[in-house]
């Protein structure tokens, strides 16, 4: 019995040969050369595109395999050797031999008999348990000639076992779902996972952005532990958000199907690998298996001032209304980013003095180095002339798509330093702030520049007591949503001066709902009902606003219900169409709304069925399976029939994203003495003013003043000519993604999504005494094109495709007052004119050579213009003012 026990106990103790031999990867025999064939293909088309209408590529090669040597310890610890031979290229298409561009093409042919011989000299990978661990080549080899091999590597790559790991390969260090099955082993590739030296940028709002889909799966069959074939399919697909229809698909496949064996190489000898190695031949290195950046060298494409002289007539001001202006905006700052500080300032200096503006767009918005440099050394702050070119540079910092801390540094210098206009001081440090928000957004807001000008601004309020830099600093402070400058807004939301306290107010607006504290609640309460002092009507309206937008509770809304009555005469009637707007539209507060108004001491003919022209409302632009674009209006009048606040506000959300696109706000006060009115409580001590103030794209500019002071107003209104004042005007680079992907088959495709906006706002105010009629008005006019590129270029081939769209449209809203009676007539109109819409999709494929194929389609029609439904008590008083069927 004792000697049975300790049989069963020896027996234990030594692993079986069963278990010892389980492999970990595939294994190689000694003296055996595994033959395969091998394909690689990468296909380019829109999303829906199908394989025979895709521009693209393949290569097929045989390949060898063989056993260098194994280390005696290990039988998964191998270093073998491939050989890719019988190279041929092909299209991917199947064409006619006319448009088929690689038709009776050898690979010599096409890529030159010394980059062939390159390709097919041999090269030796490590594995280790089935994974890569070295990549012996040669140094001196061209990166996509290399990269092309470790593509062929990585398929080799493979373990047997069910499980999750991270490894290396041509894709970078990812992340890799093992799946085991009979016979049969998935690997599934999470792509988004994977780090590689290649970096990219993509625009700060999402609704201007670019959505990224990926997948990688590869299927391995197996036989007795050995790869029979492997299939690898990789899929990216880039969408822009705001239409899906522009989208571009990128499809990687690589197919290894096992052949046959032969006799091959002995082993060699050696201790390890780095021996064995350097015995076989001394020139192979361990260069990594993760792809090699590839310098893209254009060869014929016209330098920077090539372009421009060819290209510069459509920067002029009378084009700027023309889809062709944004588009070769794109096109030019492309160019720009390729090129040297001293050829952009040469573009900067030979421009004509009405297409600067626009250069100075470009340039900007082109974020590099060079170009930083250069418009710094182009421009001159000192001097006041060069307002228009200072404030347009500026402008296109704050709705930069991928701002760095050296462009904010560069801002932060210019305020320090000496500035020749006071509103381009102003602007400096407004779009500070909305730097300082895009960098926070992206991670960098412990940065030192970051850290300086955050202390700045947010001490700036306290650090100065003239009203205007007061206003400058909380400006920025608006731009920059710090949480920190939630105090400050309500410190300041309660000040003596009127347009502070709505600065303060409307930059509460646009915080998160969760920063909006109990104590910030209080405060908009105690504003609105006038618990400390008198406030001025559109300070109460804009303290109504917060309060209706910050999650209300219900005593609040019925307060604010049992307000209504009891408030000016048109903030009443402001107040009643702004509750019924809120049910109407279904915004946040409707639920909490409804409840309050359940109480019919709040809810009732006396209060709801107040008269007056203020009103409050909002409207769908478009909706549509990938943006919907909302609008809201709201128009306050004082008690005499002159405007007081106009606030027009247009918005875009998709995918749970918002975009404020657009506001505009048209403010004016004490006009009272033009008609001998009384003016309203709290108003009557007002100077005469009116300016206009806009936010765009998420970015609040420099307001705007129309005139200020009675003796000015006087003689504006004596000299008016009925023409709108310019509140911004330029090319803006809405969309801005760009990035490399590296396929696993060892192929680079690079996509770029751009957009580009030519945009003029201008607003306009207009009296006229003696017919007893004003007359604001917004127009906004604007030409947007999106495009998408994505391109594979292997030097001896180049594939790609263009996704684009774009447009041209205009958008007015005219508010006419005619108060020679009373109650006075208002009517409010919101038109879009029609406007056209095209498509276009291009697919292309080129050899060096200068022999292409070209493919291109398109899609034109009309959008019928409209004029914006507001509510029907506008549309009766409108019929009034014109005295007609309108």
């Amino acid at each position: 019995m004792l000697k049975l026990v300790v049989l069963l106990l020896c027996t234990a103790a030594v692993p079986s040969d069963s278990k010892k031999d389980v492999a970990a990867g595939p294994r190689l025999d000694n003296h055996q050369l595994y033959k395969f064939s091998y394909r690689a293909e990468v296909l380019l088309d829109r999303a829906g595109g199908s394989k025979q209408s895709s521009a693209g590529y393949g290569i097929t090669s045989d390949v060898s395999v063989h056993l260098v040597w194994r280390d005696p310890g290990s039988k998964d610890d191998q270093l073998i050797q491939i050989a890719i031979s019988n190279v041929g290229v092909e299209s991917v298409a199947q064409r006619s031999a006319k448009k088929d561009l690689l038709h009776g093409s050898t690979a010599e042919s096409l890529m030159g008999k010394g980059p062939l011989g390159v390709l097919t000299r041999p090269y030796m990978i490590h594995l280790r348990n089935g994974k890569v661990k070295a990549f012996y080549s040669y140094r001196e080899e061209p990166a996509t000639i290399k990269n092309l091999k470790r593509g062929l590597a990585s398929l080799l790559q493979v373990q047997l076992k069910t499980g999750k790991v991270i490894e290396n390969d041509v894709s970078g260090r990812c992340t890799v779902q093992y799946q085991a099955a009979k016979g049969q082993v998935t690997r599934t590739k999470l792509l988004e996972t994977c780090q590689t030296s290649e970096t990219g940028f993509t625009t700060h709002s999402q609704v201007l952005g670019v959505n990224k889909k990926a997948s990688s799966v590869t299927l391995f069959t197996l036989s007795d532990g050995f790869i029979e074939s492997a299939e690898a399919e990789e899929v990216h697909i880039l969408t822009a958000n705001s239409r899906r229809s522009a989208a571009a698909k990128v499809i990687s496949r690589q197919s290894l199907k096992f052949v046959g064996r032969a006799a091959g190489p002995l082993e060699v000898p050696g201790k390890d690998v780095a021996s064995v190695v350097a015995s076989v031949d001394a020139k192979l290195e361990a260069v990594g298996v993760m792809a090699e950046q590839v310098k893209s060298q254009c060869k014929g494409c016209p330098t920077l001032v090539e372009h421009w002289q060819a290209n510069k007539d459509q920067f002029e001001p009378e084009k700027l209304s023309k889809a062709m202006a944004p588009r070769s905006f794109l096109a030019l700052i492309q160019s720009i980013r390729k090129a040297t500080k001293k050829e952009i300032l040469n573009v900067l200096k030979s421009a004509s003095k009405t297409a600067l503006p626009q250069v100075v767009d470009a340039v900007t918005s082109a974020q590099t180095p060079a170009s930083l440099d250069a418009i710094l050394s182009f421009l001159n702050f000192t001097d006041a002339k060069e307002l228009v070119l200072q404030e347009r540079f500026l402008y296109a910092c704050g709705f930069a798509s991928h701002p760095n801390e050296k462009m904010l540094q560069a801002l932060l210098d210019i305020s320090k330093g000496k500035i020749g206009s006071s509103e381009i001081k102003d602007s400096v440090v407004i779009i500070m702030g909305a730097l300082v928000n895009k960098l926070c957004h992206k991670g960098d807001c412990d940065s030192p520049t970051v850290t300086q000008v955050k202390k700045m601004i947010l001490e700036g309020p306290e650090s100065t007591e003239v009203e205007a830099e007061i206003q400058m600093f909380l400006l920025a402070l608006k731009n920059s949503l710090l949480p920190q400058a939630i105090p400050i807004f309500t410190k300041y939301a309660e000040s003596d001066v009127g347009a502070l306290c709505t600065i303060a107010l409307s930059a509460l607006q646009r915080y998160d709902v969760k920063l909006i504290t109990e104590e910030v609640k209080r405060m908009v309460n105690r504003i609105y009902h006038q618990n400390r002092r008198i406030y001025e009507k559109n300070v109460r309206s804009a303290a109504a606003d917060v309060i209706l937008s910050s999650n209300p509770s219900y005593e609040h809304v019925k307060n604010l219900l049992l307000s209504i009555g009891n408030l000016p005469h048109e903030m009443n009637k402001y107040m009643v169409s702004k509750i019924q707007d809120i049910l109407r539209f279904e915004l946040p507060a409707s639920k909490v709304v409804r409840q309050a108004m359940k109480d019919m001491v709040s809810h009732n003919y006396d209060r709801f069925a107040k008269v007056g022209s203020s009103s409050s409302y909002s409207g769908f632009m478009a909706k549509t399976a990938d943006v919907s674009s909302t609008y809201s209006l709201d128009i306050l009048y004082s008690g005499s029939g002159i405007m007081r606040r106009s606030n027009m506000n247009i918005f875009g959300a998709t995918s749970g994203a918002t975009l404020h696109g657009l506001q505009v706000a048209i403010e004016a006060q004490g006009l009272e003495t033009l008609i001998a009115a009384t003016p309203d409580e709290g108003e009557q001590d007002l100077e005469s003013y009116a300016g206009m103030s806009a936010l765009l794209f998420d970015v609040q500019l420099r307001p705007v003043t129309f005139f200020k002071g009675y003796s000015d107003l006087m003689s504006k209104i004596f000299s008016m000519s009925g023409e709108p004042m310019n509140v911004v005007k330029g090319l803006i680079l809405l969309t801005d993604h760009s990035e490399v992907i590296q396929l696993q088959s060892g192929v680079k495709a690079s996509a770029e999504f751009q957009g580009g906006l030519a945009i003029d706002i201008s607003g306009g105010m207009e009296i006229s005494l003696w017919y007893r009629e004003s007359k604001t008005s917004v127009n906004n006019r604007g030409a947007l094109v999106v495009t998408g590129n994505v391109t594979v270029d292997m030097d001896f081939v180049r594939a790609g495709m263009e996704v684009s769209f774009e447009t041209e449209a205009s958008l007015d809203f005219i508010t006419t007052v005619q108060f020679s009676e009373y109650p006075f007539l208002v009517c409010i109109q919101m038109d879009k004119t029609t406007f056209p819409f095209s498509e276009y999709l291009t697919k292309y494929e080129s050899l060096p050579s200068g022999k292409s194929f070209v493919s291109r389609k398109g899609r034109k029609q009309l959008v019928p213009g409209s004029e914006f439904p507001l509510n029907q008590e506008n549309s009766n008083m409108c019929k009034k003012v014109f005295n007609s069927d309108w």
